[in-house]
C-alpha cells in the first residue's frame, strides 16, 4: 500500500463538514495507523502575539506579532503546530520534506518572538486527524483532491486564495468543480 506524502488535501465543494468546507490541508503524516494534517487556509481569530502572550512571551516586532494564527483542524485546538522552512530544528521537529518541517515545541515560538525563527512559517492551533483507513475511504468517496505541496501556497499565497491555487495546480478551474461528484 502506498501512502500520501508531501501532499495537499483539497476539500471538494460537496464536503459539507464545517471543519473542512473548502479547506486545504497539508498532509504531514500518513501511514497504516492514520493521517495527520494541518489546515493552511483557515485563519483563526488569534494573532501570533496573542499566542505568545499566553505562553508568557512577548514580541517587539509588529510584523511578527500581527501575523495570523491558523485553525489547523478540529483536534487538540489548544496545541500549537508550526509548519516552517527546514533551515533549523528545535526540540520537537519532524521533517515533512526537503522544503518543510513541523515543530510542536515551545522553543520555536520563542525563537520566532526574538526574530530568530525560521525564514518561513505558519502557526496553527489544532490539527486534522484521521484513523486507520479513514482518509483512504474519504478519498474513495471523492471528498478530497490531492495535489503536490507548493511552499508558495503554504507560506506566501493569501489564505483566501489557497483553495483556488491548490486546485489550479491540477489544471482544473475551481469554478468547474461541482458539489456532487461521480465515480468511475
Amino acid at each position: 500500500m502506498s501512502y500520501l506524502e508531501y501532499q495537499l488535501l483539497i476539500a471538494m465543494p460537496g464536503l459539507d463538514d464545517p471543519n473542512f468546507n473548502r479547506s486545504v490541508t497539508l498532509l504531514c503524516q500518513h501511514n497504516a495507523d492514520g493521517a495527520l494534517g494541518i489546515n493552511i487556509n483557515r485563519v483563526s481569530e488569534f494573532t501570533v502575539l496573542e499566542v505568545l502572550q499566553q505562553l508568557g512571551a512577548s514580541c517587539e516586532e509588529s510584523e511578527i506579532a500581527s501575523r495570523p494564527v491558523f485553525d489547523g483542524g478540529p483536534v487538540s485546538r489548544d496545541r500549537g503546530f508550526v509548519v516552517h522552512s527546514p533551515e533549523q530544528s528545535w526540540a520537537s521537529t519532524a521533517r515533512i520534506s526537503s522544503d518543510l518541517s513541523l515543530t510542536t515545541s515551545r522553543d520555536v515560538l520563542e525563537a520566532i518572538a526574538e526574530g530568530k525563527g525560521p525564514e518561513h512559517y505558519l502557526l496553527a492551533l489544532g490539527y486534522a486527524g484521521w484513523g486507520a483507513g479513514q482518509l483512504e475511504q474519504e478519498l474513495k468517496e471523492s471528498s478530497w483532491l490531492t495535489a503536490p505541496v507548493s511552499p508558495f501556497i503554504v507560506f506566501d499565497a493569501p489564505p483566501e486564495k489557497r483553495w483556488e491555487l491548490a486546485v489550479s495546480q491540477l489544471g482544473i478551474d475551481a469554478g468547474s468543480l461541482h458539489s456532487v461528484g461521480g465515480q468511475a
